[in-house]
């Protein structure tokens, strides 16, 4: 590999890089996440007007309140997904050479890829927290007739609970980032070691892409629980009574004692298939644009 394609992009490229990967995979698989976040808060056991599956999701959304509504809440992920999947890998490629001169490693080891991971999860969740909240009001079935779109949602949110109201969820969020990144950039560090090397930029990108689907089904995996919890307690809302948790761990408890462990992975089946197949879009992307960068402007 040439000196010119091993030498660090400046960071406002990692930041476009990381844009451009961002709204590609969210525009390719955001119906899934509507669907997942419809399954996550589903309390109880199942029975009545509750879904049974992701193909009963769209089925029931498109018939009962229309097509459209697979995409409703899109804004705010959309302008907060150039910036989260920016800082996502910008910050991983920041933080591994400032670990690998603390650490005094020449090379990055498995170890500090995790570490890496978690610590650009940490910076992510602080900027994603109340667009994911917003997101979430959005998409909950329940709040179809409440809010009439995004600057609604946010308008009633301050007016009604008050500026606070936009940090509820913030630390299960932190956990959900920090497990997800961890795992995605840690296992991919692996992976990519353990894969035969690419010969041609069409093996790279396939290397990048399964390397990317796997670490993002692992990610996924392990950041579930976080997320329904993170979910359930964005979209409480406070008419209905003080919340009966407001951090991960109370929160996943409360949710195990009263619905058992598989509860902590309602929304799993959407989530992966989104986010398994967009982990290897994002590091495809994110790669191709980042060559592109490395090619024609440093």
């Amino acid at each position: 590999m040439s000196a010119k394609i091993d030498k660090p992009l400046p960071f406002h490229f990692q930041f476009a890089a990381g844009a451009i990967a961002g709204v590609s995979e969210i525009l390719c698989m955001y119906p899934l996440d509507v669907a997942k976040t419809r399954l996550m808060l589903q309390v109880g056991k199942g029975g009545g007007d509750q879904y049974t599956s992701i193909f009963d999701v769209f089925r029931r959304i498109i018939k009962e309140e229309g097509a459209s509504r697979l995409y409703r809440g899109i804004l705010p992920p959309i302008m907060v997904e150039a910036p989260k999947r920016a800082i996502k890998f910008a910050s991983n490629d920041t933080y591994a050479p400032m670990y690998k001169k603390l650490f005094n490693k020449a090379e990055l080891t498995q170890p500090l890829a995790i570490l890496t991971g978690v610590t650009a999860g940490i910076t992510e969740a602080l900027i994603v927290a109340t667009p994911e909240l917003v997101k979430i009001r959005l998409q909950a079935k329940e709040n179809a007739g409440r809010y009439l779109g995004t600057m609604d949602c946010v308008r009633k949110i301050y007016t009604q609970e008050g500026l606070k109201a936009f940090a509820n969820g913030l630390e299960a969020t932190i956990w959900r980032h920090a497990l997800w990144n961890g795992g995605y950039f840690g296992s991919i560090f692996g992976i990519k070691k353990h894969m035969p090397k690419a010969e041609t930029k069409k093996g790279e990108l396939l290397v990048n892409f399964v390397a990317g689907a796997i670490g993002g089904t692992i990610g996924t995996t392990l950041n579930t629980p976080p997320d329904v919890v993170k979910t359930r307690i964005q979209n409480h809302n406070p008419a209905n009574g003080p919340p009966r948790y407001t951090t991960f761990i109370g929160g996943a408890r409360a949710i195990m004692q009263e619905e058992g462990f598989r509860a902590l992975y309602k929304g799993y089946l959407p989530k992966v298939l989104r986010l398994g197949p967009g982990g290897g879009i994002l590091l495809v992307v994110y790669d191709t644009v980042t060559t592109y960068m490395r090619n024609h402007f440093m």
